[in-house]
């Protein structure tokens, strides 16, 4: 006999969707061309995983962190899957595919971690289509000059064409969260390298956003042994700056930068 019910855990971030058409919209707008295999994270009470299993996708592998959710899956979600009993944040993703395809309702607590982490993996992960909080979609999905633009923002954007698709009520998932959420679409773009330092960058953006509201002259100052006056980037602030911008800065600190400049205590904190 299958279990009924998935009890909701706070502590996990669950709301479940339960909006058919819904999830029907999210599942056609992941593509998949080229990838071999297809990712859910987080499936809860499978309303993803049931559209997913219809459609023509490479092999398709889902990861959830709950085991009563994963033995509900298991008993009522029929189809042609495979189920990892797991957290996504410690899953070796070279043992999922080499290009892969990601979907699902991102648990809201940990959707930042979920997005670094796909940083980390970019030449493994072709395509993402996930429901966040709607505020992270904003974020993501920003540009320069907006007040919402942010470290995620310009680190996805160096990788990933993004889309916002479409916003999501709070009345379509159990329990209702208090916050909108919204469905994003990101595409790995053409861009194989920066012209930069990688992991110089990713602390220059990182450095300037937890100071935002200085300008950009104020969050270096400790990674340069030499301002000579001539980047002009640096009387302007984090919010005002593009991906190719960014890597511009990044160019001239490396140039300019002193031996004790290279300090780790940059945060995550998107």
């Amino acid at each position: 006999m299958g279990i009924d019910k998935v009890r909701a855990k706070k502590h996990l971030g669950q709301h479940f969707l339960k909006d058919k058409r819904i999830a029907a919209a999210i599942v056609d707008s992941l593509v998949a061309d080229g990838c071999d295999a297809v990712l859910e994270i987080g499936p809860g009470t499978g309303v993803l995983t049931r559209f997913l299993a219809e459609r023509d996708f490479p092999a398709l592998k889902i990861i959830e962190i709950d085991p009563e959710a994963a033995d509900y899956l298991d008993k009522n979600v029929s189809g042609s899957y495979e189920i990892i009993r797991g957290d996504f944040l410690k899953l070796d993703l070279i043992s999922i595919g080499k290009k892969l395809a990601l979907i699902g309702n991102f648990p809201y607590n940990i959707s930042s971690q979920i997005f670094f982490r796909i940083l980390e993996n970019r030449d493994r992960v072709e395509e993402i289509t996930c429901m966040i909080q709607k505020e992270v979609a904003d974020r993501i999905c920003s540009g320069p000059g907006s007040r919402t633009y942010g470290i995620l923002s310009v680190l996805l954007k160096a990788w990933y064409d993004i889309e916002y698709l479409f916003t999501v009520s709070e009345q379509v998932f159990d329990p209702p969260p208090k916050v909108k959420s919204a469905v994003i679409h990101l595409k790995r773009n053409q861009r194989l390298k920066l012209a930069c330092d990688e992991g110089l960058f990713v602390k220059v953006v990182k450095r300037c956003f937890n100071q935002r509201r200085k300008m950009l002259h104020n969050p270096l100052k400790m990674m340069v042994s030499n301002n000579d006056g001539t980047m002009p980037y640096l009387t302007m602030r984090a919010e005002q700056l593009s991906v190719e911008q960014y890597v511009e800065l990044t160019e001239w600190v490396a140039a300019n930068r002193q031996s004790s400049g290279d300090v780790s205590a940059d945060h995550q904190n998107e």
